[in-house]
């Protein structure tokens, strides 16, 4: 008789169970958070690379006449869309950039953009050409500094 008795689990039993639970859960989502800001840095960065290292191989071929630029653009594109759509060299069409990222920080395919004209703490784009581009995000990094400064 005594064994049925004690075969099941008390109510404090069971709420001591829940509230270790719940306070494990409770630590496992600041890391979580903490991770997928990593993981937006991480994409942010690469995206930022990505568009600069395009910017600077029209540069290149541009310094090396391979195609005609506008006098006062000194070798860099008009614009990001102009890496994407590419440029015609001897007859083919050569494309610096698949796409326009998303900056994963504002989740849309705006970028701040620097022109040589531009000063550099300028907040705003001149137009003449693409020397630079930024996030446009007000945003503060896990280091600490901002995302507009990257």
């Amino acid at each position: 008789m005594r064994r049925n008795a004690e075969a099941g689990l008390t109510l404090v039993e069971l709420i001591v169970t829940v509230a270790i639970l719940a306070i494990l859960a409770s630590a496992a989502i600041p890391v979580t958070r903490f991770e997928v800001k990593r993981q937006k840095e991480r994409e942010l960065r690469h995206d930022l690379w990505e568009m600069r290292d395009a910017i600077d191989h029209y540069k290149d071929a541009a310094d090396k006449n391979a195609f005609q630029t506008k006098v006062d653009s000194q070798g860099y594109p008009p614009d990001l869309q102009t890496l994407v759509d590419g440029v015609d060299v001897q007859g083919k069409k050569v494309r610096f950039l698949r796409r326009i990222p998303v900056d994963p920080m504002t989740g849309n395919t705006e970028w701040g953009i620097r022109s040589m004209q531009d000063d550099p703490d300028a907040d705003s784009w001149g137009g003449q050409n693409v020397f630079d581009v930024y996030s446009k995000s007000d945003g503060t990094a896990l280091d600490g500094t901002k995302y507009k400064d990257w």
